[in-house]
């Protein structure tokens, strides 16, 4: 997923402040949902990030392009692994291990079958 670094991404300095490249590969997952026509979020049913270990390489800045690649390494039952990296001009620039837990009413739960499908590409 392309994303272009906006001013409101950054410090007074023009750098991606830390906490965005996090809400750059939320926007990555959650249009694993949106392109297939579904919402990331149901009324009582969705995924929470349960552990996050982030790598910062190098620094993005005011205007640059980036490229958020996400990547599949662990499904269990009620959760999965994801390895999101960002890119800038095919450098890595960032990256991070994130857990993810499926909820259902507030409980974890195993994830449905129709929902596993979206992470599965064959």
């Amino acid at each position: 997923m392309k994303i272009r670094v906006y001013y409101e991404d950054t410090d007074t300095g023009g750098v991606v402040y830390h906490s965005n490249y996090l809400n750059f590969c939320e926007r990555a997952r959650s249009e694993l949902f949106f392109e297939e026509g579904l919402s990331p979020h149901k009324e009582d049913e969705f995924f929470v990030v349960k552990h996050i270990d982030a790598n910062f390489i190098k620094p993005a800045l005011l205007g640059d392009m980036l490229d958020v690649k996400t990547n599949i390494k662990n499904i269990k039952n009620a959760s999965l692994v994801m390895k999101q990296d960002i890119f800038k001009k095919g450098e890595l620039i960032f990256s991070c291990l994130i857990k993810l837990a499926y909820l259902k009413e507030g409980k974890v739960s195993k994830i449905p079958a129709e929902t596993l499908k979206l992470f599965i590409k064959e």
